[in-house]
């Protein structure tokens, strides 16, 4: 039973953690329509996100 609860435990943290990627994210793309940024330009937000991120796991995997 106490595995049980270990692993809700261990769950948690990580679907909390999905969920507040999600708000977030909607919140941020809220914001930039309402300040007028159109869907183009916020793809290329995002586009440039995902390049930082994939230049820091590049990083990461040198380092190894």
């Amino acid at each position: 039973m106490s595995q049980a609860l270990a692993t809700i435990n261990t769950a948690a943290p990580v679907i909390s953690r999905e969920r507040a990627l999600k708000i977030l994210s909607k919140s941020l793309y809220r914001d930039l329509r309402q300040n007028g940024y159109e869907p183009k330009q916020i793809v290329a937000v995002a586009s440039e996100l995902i390049s930082l991120v994939t230049s820091d796991i590049k990083e990461d995997a040198q380092l190894v």
